[in-house]
């Protein structure tokens, strides 16, 4: 008998061997990282051989390739509208949006073969959906060069896609067909967790791995408490068991450690931040560039069954905290529109750094920056990783947007947000912004000259809307999202990203010599209009000097000046 059981677990042991495929990464010995097809091919194989796991393609991205998304789930369970009525926690983990910091890439190809050979339990009450490579066109696109600060691998992808866009600054905005993939998919699973792995630019210090925690009081109400006070301490604590120490994301280059440093603002054109407009507790492991590949991809592994088995512990309540945070957000008020650090508040942390010396440069002849290995260290350091909101705005009981501005209207209708269309034309007293100021910037950033400093003024008008026009209330899921998107002020906004920007040209004008003769009959039929002209010449000697802005400045305030103008046009009601 004692025979047959040995024989069985020999058999057994050589089973679960022949099912568990050697990944690119252990095949190189922790040098190479997998090529696009292979990974794809490697996950088709695990799939047709354990019944845990399932790949299905998505929309198409950028590069013309499907986005694929792979589920983990024990039971066998791959409807998403069945798992939080079950109670299991959604975590999506997401790889590959830089795609020459792969470590994500590697790091979960062993992870789930692992979960589905059973060398690491998955815990039942926690589904993964993995998105294998994100950035298709950038993987496809493998170089040995454009990563100059990172040890290794051999080759890897590039950070542009397929339309040379950073992926991590288009999450808000769409503007490449794998974010609007990406959100179907995000909507799709709702994770209560969002992981998202990167390796790191910037200082020298002495952990592999770092943690970049959306921001706690930004994320907001009861799951923001919780994400500072015990899940992502709970996080480090298991890491340290693992012998795997990790920081928070290092945001400083000096060498300074006297000062510490400030918690980084992911905002949502960042994937933390995008998912934090949702409830959603989210991380970005960052991976220091300077450590070996194989130790990056290891301490990622790491950090990933670390999340699991503290989102298996905490189960009950993430899912409380979360459903509470989405119902207050339903009844909130006032939003930040952005976000400012509290310099009196701090976390103190120990860290373990190197020095920063000087050296004289073999390139310019002059002293460099160098952080001796030979001179590590360790201090109590400031963190400081509390915001203060700023621009704080008060929602409108609805918005109102008219037809014709298709892409805002679009990314509202795939984000989850509720509108209705009006049925008949109707007019209606609402609360108007006109963009009184703006600046733009110079250069574009992510195909974008982006408006910021805004300025607004309000008005009541009585306005007339047509059937079709788009009415959305608020006290929905979304509302995070339809005010941080729709108030113009916003850090993100669609206005911040030029989605609003044929209101800034004016379209009708006239020629001077005809204008003055009818802004002279205006006047002279409008004395409220000739005495605010008056009190603008006495106060303003360049405006009086000047004929060309005096005929503007009655054209402006005439009915001949089109409204449409500088007129925001997405309305609120009160």
């Amino acid at each position: 008998m004692k025979k047959t059981i040995l024989t069985l677990s020999i058999f057994f042991i050589h089973f679960l061997h022949a099912q568990s495929p050697l990944t690119t990464f252990e095949k190189s010995s922790g040098k190479q990282t997998v090529t696009y097809s292979d990974c794809i091919k490697f996950y088709h194989a695990l799939s047709a051989s354990f019944g845990s796991l399932k790949i299905t393609k998505k929309n198409i991205t950028d590069a013309g390739l499907p986005l694929h998304l792979l589920i983990y789930s024990s039971d066998k369970q791959f409807d998403p509208s069945k798992w939080h009525q079950q109670g299991k926690i959604v975590m999506l983990i997401n790889n590959g949006i830089h795609p020459g910091e792969p470590d994500g890439i590697d790091a979960s190809m062993m992870l789930l073969r692992d979960a589905c050979t059973g060398a690491i339990k998955v815990p039942p009450n926690v589904v993964l959906a993995v998105i294998p490579i994100y950035n298709i066109g950038g993987s496809l696109n493998r170089n040995t060069y454009s990563r100059v600060n990172q040890d290794g691998p051999e080759s890897y992808g590039f950070r542009g896609n397929a339309q040379n866009l950073d992926l991590n600054r288009d999450f808000i905005k769409c503007d490449s067909r794998n974010a609007i993939a990406f959100t179907q998919i995000f909507h799709e699973v709702n994770p209560d967790i969002f992981l998202d792995n990167h390796v790191s630019d910037g200082a020298d210090y002495q952990y592999t791995m770092t943690l970049l925690t959306t921001q706690h009081d930004k994320l907001g109400g009861e799951v923001g408490k919780f994400l500072h006070d015990e899940f992502e301490p709970a996080l480090y604590k298991g890491m340290n068991k693992k012998n795997m120490l990790m920081t928070p994301y290092v945001n400083f280059e000096d060498g300074n450690m006297q000062k510490g440093w400030t918690a980084f603002y992911d905002a949502p054109r960042y994937s933390t931040g995008y998912a934090t407009l949702f409830q959603t507790i989210s991380f970005m492991s960052e991976t220091h560039m300077l450590k070996p590949f194989k130790d990056r991809v290891l301490s990622t592994y790491a950090l990933m069954q670390t999340m699991i088995e503290e989102a298996s512990k905490y189960a009950d309540k993430i899912i409380a905290t979360r459903k509470a945070s989405i119902e207050d957000v339903k009844k909130q008020m006032e939003f930040a529109l952005s976000w400012k650090p509290d310099t009196a508040r701090f976390d103190m942390i120990r860290f373990k750094g190197y020095t920063g010396d000087s050296i004289v440069s073999a390139v310019t002849g002059m002293k460099r920056l160098f952080y001796n290995h030979e001179k590590p260290f360790e201090t109590a350091v400031k963190f400081y990783n509390y915001l203060n909101p700023v621009n704080v705005t008060t929602k409108a009981k609805a918005y109102i947007i008219p037809q014709g501005w298709h892409n805002v209207t679009d990314l509202l209708a795939l984000n989850g947000v509720k509108m209705q269309q009006l049925k008949t034309d109707t007019t209606i007293e609402v609360e108007a912004y006109r963009i009184e100021d703006y600046k733009s910037y110079p250069k574009p950033f992510e195909k974008h000259h982006r408006n910021y400093d805004v300025k607004l003024a309000t008005s009541k008008q009585s306005l007339q809307f047509r059937q079709g026009d788009y009415l959305i209330y608020t006290g929905q899921a979304t509302d995070r999202y339809i005010v941080e998107t729709l108030e113009p002020q916003s850090d993100d906004s669609f206005f911040s990203w030029n989605f609003f920007d044929a209101i800034l040209q004016q379209k009708e004008g006239y020629s001077d010599y005809r204008w003055e003769d009818v802004a002279a009959k205006y006047i002279a039929a409008h004395p409220e209009v000739k005495q605010l002209l008056n009190e603008k010449k006495q106060k303003d000697s360049v405006f009086a000097a000047s004929a060309k802005e005096q005929l503007r400045f009655v054209y402006t305030h005439s009915p001949y000046y089109e409204p449409a103008h500088l007129r925001y046009p997405v309305y609120k009601i009160n």
